[in-house]
């Protein structure tokens, strides 16, 4: 049996079979690679080894135990159009990309769509994609939804006459060529420097999709690329697929809570036939939040009920603290990735001894009101009744 050697001293040997590649990711965890110390003859020296990343797993993949512990449906805010700027890796991108000072494009962008904000009348929504070559996307390319368009090449000097003239005048845009794009689109946050969860989910999430992509005979081609920070880190997997409906109408539909052996099913129900699985999804773009609400509780995964009363975990950011707002967390620039805060209302009946006292206190003036306005109906017929005779 042949075998590989990774030598930790002249006396030392670790010894691996010769396995291939697919049987291990069948067999095995899911593996990441860490230092770990040895000590050898009275001195510690570093090697770097191969270990199970199941506590990544358990603290922020599909295993912990906030998965399915939310009603998704209306957890997504009311947008009408969404804007994909293509832009690096998602493992380069820093906790607030669109507030970065090492990535100018992101920045620009993002400020100045917030300064038309007053000027625009559709709803816009910015976020960061990967640039995926297998998708024939580069660094500035700009997707647009739901009108299916890109624009190529954008630079931070065309920043400004872009906004002004695709997202706000609804113009073409004089310095660029505008494309259609075909098929279906999907877009899964990986986005590890804003918060682990997406970080360990994402990744294999897209994985599974052009696995599944790739073994199917499928009429339309499907894309799948990693997406910044969409908000909602707790219901990771987080999933935004773009497809026609079931009235040939192209949606975005966002999904919670996804992991890998949801995939196929999204595949041929979300995208194959242009139907949303109610039980893992959030919302859709151009859909308001009470609308969406009126969506029959989702089933988790055990057949239970979604309990919408557990307390929620808080954001688990990786590198820059993220600020959060009421318990919401807010994005870049002033780009909102929260719910409207909903205030409970405190006021309550009197109970006891006041609750009795306040009813009796209606009865007294009531009482009082009847007999005044029998007293006087009786003095008017008196009157009368003199004045007749």
């Amino acid at each position: 049996m042949c075998s590989t050697r990774f030598f930790f001293s002249p006396i030392t040997r670790l010894y691996l079979p010769c396995i291939s590649s697919k049987h291990l990711s069948k067999n095995l965890p899911k593996l990441s690679i860490k230092p770990i110390s040895i000590v050898m003859a009275g001195e510690p020296k570093t090697y770097t080894a191969v270990v199970a990343a199941d506590d990544d797993d358990a603290k922020y993949g599909f295993e912990r135990s906030e998965m399915f512990q939310t009603n998704l449906a209306g957890t997504v805010d009311y947008f009408e159009r969404h804007v994909f700027l293509c832009y690096k890796s998602h493992d380069s991108w820093p906790s607030k990309v669109e507030d970065s000072d090492s990535d100018p494009l992101p920045k620009k962008f993002a400020s100045a769509l917030k300064a038309r904000r007053s000027d625009n009348k559709i709803k816009t929504r910015l976020t960061i994609c990967e640039a995926a070559h297998d998708m024939n996307l580069s660094d500035g390319d700009v997707l647009i939804f739901p009108q299916m368009i890109v624009y190529r090449g954008l630079t931070e000097s065309d920043v400004d006459s872009f906004v002004e003239d695709v997202l706000v005048s609804g113009k073409p845009w004089l310095s660029g060529v505008q494309e259609e794009l075909n098929g279906s689109y999907v877009f899964v946050c990986a986005h590890n420097q804003r918060d682990r969860r997406c970080g360990v989910c994402g990744p294999p999430l897209i994985e599974k999709f052009k696995e599944e992509i790739a073994s199917k005979n499928l009429s339309n081609p499907v894309f799948v690329t990693a997406c910044s920070h969409i908000g909602g880190h707790k219901y990771a997997g987080n999933v935004i697929i773009f497809s026609a409906d079931s009235d040939g109408k192209v949606a975005g539909n966002w999904y919670g809570y996804v992991t890998p052996s949801d995939v196929l099913e999204l595949i041929d129900t979300q995208i194959g036939k242009g139907e949303v699985i109610e039980r893992i999804w959030r919302g859709q773009m151009g859909v308001a939040v009470k609308e969406a609400e009126k969506v029959e509780e989702p089933k988790v995964a055990n057949g239970t009920g979604a309990n919408n009363h557990e307390q929620q975990p808080q954001e688990v950011a990786t590198g820059e603290t993220t600020k959060n707002v009421g318990g919401c967390c807010q994005g870049a620039n002033g780009f909102s990735c929260c719910m409207n805060e909903v205030v409970e209302k405190t006021d309550k009946e009197p109970q006891g001894l006041s609750a009795w006292t306040g009813k009796w206190e209606q009865r007294q003036v009531l009482t009082t009101v009847a007999v005044v306005g029998a007293v006087a109906t009786i003095a008017v017929a008196y009157g009368v009744y003199r004045r007749a005779r």
